[in-house]
């Protein structure tokens, strides 16, 4: 069975707006735990969402 409670981050009607400062922290939260550098662009809350979810899934946490 599909999960449709989750809305692809690409079809966000806020998807273009710049990432939400929560956003931001949690990224430099993950970056920090894998010994990488934050990224220094300014990401999309969809470009954002789907780079949480990459990193969460190389830590081996449930995206």
């Amino acid at each position: 069975m599909a999960d449709n409670t989750r809305k692809d981050p690409r079809d966000w009607a806020s998807g273009d707006d710049p990432m939400a400062g929560a956003q931001k922290s949690y990224l430099e939260t993950l970056a920090e735990q894998d010994h990488e550098t934050p990224p220094e662009d300014e990401l999309t809350k969809a470009e954002a969402s789907e780079l949480i979810d990459k990193m969460r899934q190389k830590a081996g946490l449930e995206a």
